[in-house]
């Protein structure tokens, strides 16, 4: 078996092959936008590059590619508790051969240590953590958009390498037409009856307005956890723009107290229900097919990105009043989604977890992992703190 650095095109088209190769006869597996995996080793597309680096390998076997993976560092991520500076890898493939996933994790944790990384979490993104993130131990459905998938027995060779659960990550399913929980509509009664507060879906065609809104939202919800920086509004249009071709406006709720955001509950079509049928291409002519899929094969799965609160009117029934308005819009008879997937919560995370399990008859519907793996074999192993 031989270690391949990526550095030439015939490398990288490689290193996105292999992920198809390996997975070819699973019937579950989505094949990824290459753009979406391109994009996250660009320097002109992925801003992470600002505050670290990244090194990919591919690890052939006579003649065929058998594994890859990515490590990086990344200055800004930090996790609660952390004492050591902690290394990533990623985009992780192998066969299943143990000796071949100890040479692809050997080469990762070699490159971190010279980096100056005392440990190395995995598998995680060099970016933004509702991407690429997690290996899949539960649940082996077709994936989400942008979202990790697996065969079972990676579980085995990370283990079996010395990697430990750092936290679980918990996605949370359901049918959106179901009645409400009791719980949720009694929390949700006092809001609905006082006009200073109300929800809104947004609006296309007023998108900065919400992108104000949203920045307002999320910058007091979540900047400084994590290592999360505040957003600007012009960070929040860049997404929304992105988001404008695939967003539907019935399923992208915020709350307001006096006009003020205080809430957002922020959800997608399943936007794999459609890329499946592209192959992994986006081109012009697979652009073009993606549209007639849009129209011609109607997706019925919307999935839940970003739910938050701003710190003042948390624990005070805000959640069940925007999911309770939401509940509104999910019963009329034209709202076309009958499934509801919520992206991961980390079980570190209590708080939000219970919010999810409240929504009434909810499951699991899958479960991911985030490894870490201490170089120093004798520190002792703590998992995620659990937020408070």
């Amino acid at each position: 078996m031989e270690l391949i650095e990526v550095s030439t095109p015939a490398h990288n088209k490689a290193f996105l092959e292999v992920n198809v190769s390996l997975n070819r006869d699973n019937p579950n597996y989505i094949r990824p936008l290459d753009k979406d995996v391109n994009d996250v080793f660009d320097q002109s597309k992925n801003k992470t590059f600002r505050f670290g680096e990244v090194t990919r390998w591919l690890l052939k076997q006579d003649d065929n590619y058998i594994g890859r993976i990515a490590a990086f560092t990344n200055k800004k991520y930090k996790n609660k508790g952390d004492d050591v500076p902690v290394g990533g890898i990623g985009f992780f493939d192998c066969i299943n051969n143990q000796q071949a996933a100890d040479m692809l994790f050997d080469v990762a944790k070699h490159w971190l240590m010279q980096k100056g990384m005392q440990a190395m979490d995995g598998p995680i993104n060099f970016g933004e953590r509702d991407r690429w993130w997690g290996l899949v131990i539960e649940g082996f459905q077709e994936p989400l958009y942008c979202m990790n998938y697996n065969p079972p027995y990676y579980q085995e060779l990370f283990e079996v390498y010395g990697f430990r659960l750092f936290f679980n990550q918990v996605c949370l399913g359901m049918n959106p037409k179901q009645q409400m929980s009791a719980k949720v509509l009694e929390r949700h009664a006092p809001f609905d009856k006082d006009p200073e507060f109300s929800v809104r879906c947004i609006e296309k065609k007023r998108l900065e307005k919400y992108a104000i809104d949203f920045a307002k939202v999320y910058n007091a919800a979540w900047a400084g956890h994590g290592g999360l920086k505040e957003l600007k509004k012009e960070q929040v249009m860049l997404m929304f723009k992105k988001m404008k071709p695939v967003m539907d406006e019935r399923i992208v709720w915020f709350a307001y107290h006096k006009d003020e955001p205080i809430a957002i509950f922020v959800n997608l079509p399943d936007l794999n229900q459609w890329f499946k049928y592209l192959d992994g291409k986006f081109d012009l002519l697979h652009k073009l097919k993606f549209l007639w899929v849009k129209k011609t094969k109607p997706c019925k799965k919307f999935t839940g990105l970003v739910f938050g609160i701003v710190p003042e009117f948390q624990g005070k029934g805000i959640d069940a009043f925007i999911i309770g308005e939401a509940y509104k819009d999910v019963m009329k008879p034209d709202f076309k989604y009958t499934e509801y997937e919520m992206q991961w919560i980390g079980d570190f995370n209590p708080k939000m977890l219970n919010v999810g399990l409240g929504l009434g008859d909810v499951f699991t519907s899958r479960k991911l992992a985030t490894y870490r793996y201490l170089f120093d074999r004798t520190k002792e192993f703590h998992r995620h703190p659990i937020l408070a």
